[in-house]
């Protein structure tokens, strides 16, 4: 949040706002191959001792320097660092647990770290941002990967395996002949498409209606408390209750019926409740997703699987900003919100014909 506030009050295009929003996805599209393949040869903490040191720099240059073009560098920076980091958190706690049902409430209980991260970083950060400035902002979240060095000093050591030789090894997009590894990555797409326009168009929105840094981020930790209430209290009753197909086109089809109105929500009140009803419909589908991609992904390539994932859904995050940038400049950010809920109809009609 606070990368495009600061550029939008510095009065720099909307599509200039894209560019740094895609760089965040950019240094993933590269990385999470690499991380992946680290994490099935060396499980949790190297790569994670990586994403700390990648994000820990990249939040001292943005606290460092306005300069645009340090600012694109300092996303890039932290966005390979979340590549690392959540492969090897997703790839270690999927391998803690014995069965589907098991894996979806482990997923939806990790799930509630980074809601809670979106609940905490988006409201700190607008109110250090109105009362200290966004170098203050940028330096305070420099903090937090020195508490992951520190934390993660207390999670078990993985047994690994024998690597595989140079010569058995196969590579990663062998997996893409899979179908249903493919249906999933479309799923996956849609869902992370939808992310991305809420938080590339709200602050625009916002903006626009003369809503504070600390207003927006109230709005954007709408979302955090929900779906942290989801994975908290609704996913472990779903996980062996309904079947993970349910629930997902359920969840694409709340997402889509949220954004046909959501341009419309003008209070504030009414924009969180909009952002709100997201986190109910995201939070809901993302353990479903990742308990099925564990499922058609052979054992000794999880690392590789969810990398696969992270790739394609980076490449979306690195050039869909770039869209949104030229379609929200010359249609507004209204018509991102009404070209989304088109895109998951689209998708949910697919998903039901195939």
């Amino acid at each position: 949040m606070a990368a495009p506030l600061q550029l939008l009050q510095r009065d720099m295009d909307v599509w200039a706002v894209g560019v740094v929003m895609a760089m965040f996805a950019t240094a993933p599209v590269f990385l999470a191959l690499t991380a992946g393949r680290m994490a099935d040869r060396h499980g949790y903490h190297r790569p994670t001792r990586i994403a700390a040191s990648l994000y820990f720099a990249g939040a001292v240059i943005a606290s460092s320097t306005s300069h645009y073009l340090w600012l694109c560098l300092a996303a890039a920076l932290c966005g390979g660092g979340s590549s690392f980091g959540l492969i090897a958190l997703q790839r270690t706690a999927a391998r803690l647990a014995r069965n589907a049902g098991e894996r979806m409430k482990v997923f939806g209980w990790i799930a509630i770290a980074p809601a809670l991260a979106s609940l905490i970083g988006p409201l700190g950060t607008g109110l250090l941002i109105d009362h200290y400035g966004f170098r203050i902002a940028f330096a305070a979240l420099a903090i937090l990967p020195l508490g992951t060095l520190l934390l993660s000093q207390w999670v078990p050591r993985e047994q690994m395996a024998a690597p595989v030789s140079r010569e058995q090894r196969r590579p990663a997009w062998d997996l893409l002949r899979e179908p249903s590894f493919r249906r999933l990555l479309f799923i996956n797409w849609l869902v992370s498409a939808s992310w991305d326009v809420h938080s590339f168009a709200l602050p625009i929105l916002g903006n626009a209606r003369g809503m504070s840094a600390s207003v927006i981020g109230a709005i954007l930790a709408a979302y955090a408390v929900t779906s942290t209430l989801v994975r908290l209290l609704l996913i472990p009753l779903l996980a062996n209750r309904l079947s993970q197909r349910s629930i997902i086109l359920s969840a694409l089809l709340l997402t889509a019926a949220v954004y046909a109105i959501y341009p419309w929500l003008g209070p504030a009140w009414a924009m969180a409740l909009g952002t709100a009803t997201l986190g109910v419909a995201l939070g809901t589908i993302q353990p479903a997703l990742m308990t099925q991609l564990h499922h058609v992904t052979p054992s000794a390539r999880h690392g590789e699987g969810l990398a696969v994932r992270s790739v394609f859904i980076n490449c979306s995050g690195a050039s869909m900003p770039l869209l949104f940038g030229v379609l929200g400049a010359a249609l507004g950010a209204a018509s991102l919100f009404w070209l989304m809920s088109g895109v998951l109809l689209a998708g949910v009609a697919g998903r039901r014909v195939g």
